[in-house]
């Protein structure tokens, strides 16, 4: 049984390479299915006979309209999000809601409450910073960012506007499997890289980002799902393009939208429909992850230092043991067809990312090519 087990894993790792594919573990851009890349390709010179590529198509029009509205549609199915929240789709990246979120929901003269669990958390409180006051609630260097402090220790400001929380944190493979309790203030989280990868309970949150490249396409794109009634009035002298408001009166075309990266989200969001939804892929999310963390833990070679009560899904990081093997490890990952595995340049070391595209055959691949080296150099 184990046998087949590993050639079945050598022969998805053979397969990529002769399609002129490689399983892509990158933190971002993410990989996006073999289908929806055949769709794409299939549709990019005339777009449902249109005559034109989606590449130059009106954003206007009636044919993008329509897959517009089939995109938000399909968004509040897979996530279930309630009548009284808007749907926008942004043009940037999670760094321009880190200063639209407080803006919007605090503004310049309130406080704003914010956990510090990693990397993008502190780049989302350094943005607060420059537009109000911040309290950072609990702050996880102490712990070196591999685990989320206690609630316990969290130091709330019960004045505040609003309680931030980054759901995943990518480079250092935190998560948080629980709702955080806001006390009731406003709860906004950054779900950039976690989106779609398993439910979550849009009602609880005041407002909800992500930028697309990880689960939902291709860069270019943001999310953002807000409740009406959480909205404050904005600074004055604040650009209209800051201003949810002024997205949500426009449908969010305040200004030509990215189309091609909206038309690609359209495609993920059929294409995690046909998968079975959002809890198919968190059951098939968890089964990934945990291919991964068990060879780890098993190991001598591998190592992974964070809590094992808020691992992260969708990235894996692990160092080896042998600090001199790791160049020789991603040569070999590169060529057994295992690409973008180098950790982040603040971090260091390995990190597997595991989002939804990423099937799981690929993963056991990965499994079976990291024993396979490990066992090589015992």
């Amino acid at each position: 049984m184990q046998a087949t087990k590993m050639a079945t894993a050598a022969d998805v790792s053979r397969a990529a390479r002769l399609r002129g594919r490689v399983l892509n573990f990158g933190a971002g851009p993410a990989m996006l299915p073999d289908s929806v890349l055949a769709e794409i390709q299939q549709e990019l010179p005339d777009y449902q006979g249109t005559g034109m590529s989606m590449l130059e198509i009106q954003h206007r029009g009636p044919e993008f309209q329509k897959l517009i509205r089939q995109a938000e549609a399909d968004l509040r199915g897979l996530m279930q999000i309630p009548d009284e929240y808007s749907v926008l789709f942004l043009h940037g990246g999670a760094n321009l809601q880190f200063a639209m979120a407080p803006l919007n929901l605090a503004g310049r003269n309130a406080c704003a409450n914010y956990l510090n669990t990693g990397y993008w958390s502190a780049r989302a409180i350094g943005e607060a910073q420059r537009i109000c006051k911040v309290q950072v609630v609990a702050d996880a260097e102490i712990y070196a960012y591999r685990n989320i402090p206690p609630v316990q220790q969290w130091q709330m400001d019960s004045n505040a506007a609003m309680l931030h929380y980054t759901v995943n944190e990518t480079i250092n493979g935190v998560e948080f499997h629980w709702l955080p309790d806001s006390g009731g203030l406003p709860l906004v989280a950054d779900m950039t890289s976690m989106i779609l990868s398993r439910p979550v309970e849009v009602s609880a949150h005041a407002l909800i980002y992500a930028a697309a490249q990880k689960n939902l396409g291709i860069a270019g794109l943001t999310v953002v799902i807000v409740r009406g009634d959480a909205l404050r009035d904005v600074p004055a002298g604040t650009p209209s393009m800051l201003d949810y408001r002024e997205h949500i009166r426009a449908h969010s075309m305040l200004n030509t939208p990215p189309v091609f990266a909206w038309y690609v989200a359209a495609k993920m969001l059929a294409w995690i429909k046909q998968q079975g939804g959002v809890a198919a892929m968190a059951s098939r999310n968890q089964r990934k992850a945990a291919v991964l963390y068990e060879l780890v833990d098993a190991s001598s070679l591998y190592q992974n230092a964070v809590e094992h009560s808020c691992r992260s899904w969708m990235n894996v990081p692990f160092q080896l043991a042998d600090r001199t093997l790791e160049q020789a490890f991603l040569e070999a990952a590169a060529s057994a067809g295992f690409v973008g595995l180098a950790g982040h340049r603040s971090a260091g070391g390995f990190r597997a990312s595991l989002y939804n595209a990423m099937p799981e055959s690929g993963v056991r691949a990965l499994a079976e090519f990291m024993r396979e080296f490990e066992r090589a150099r015992a």
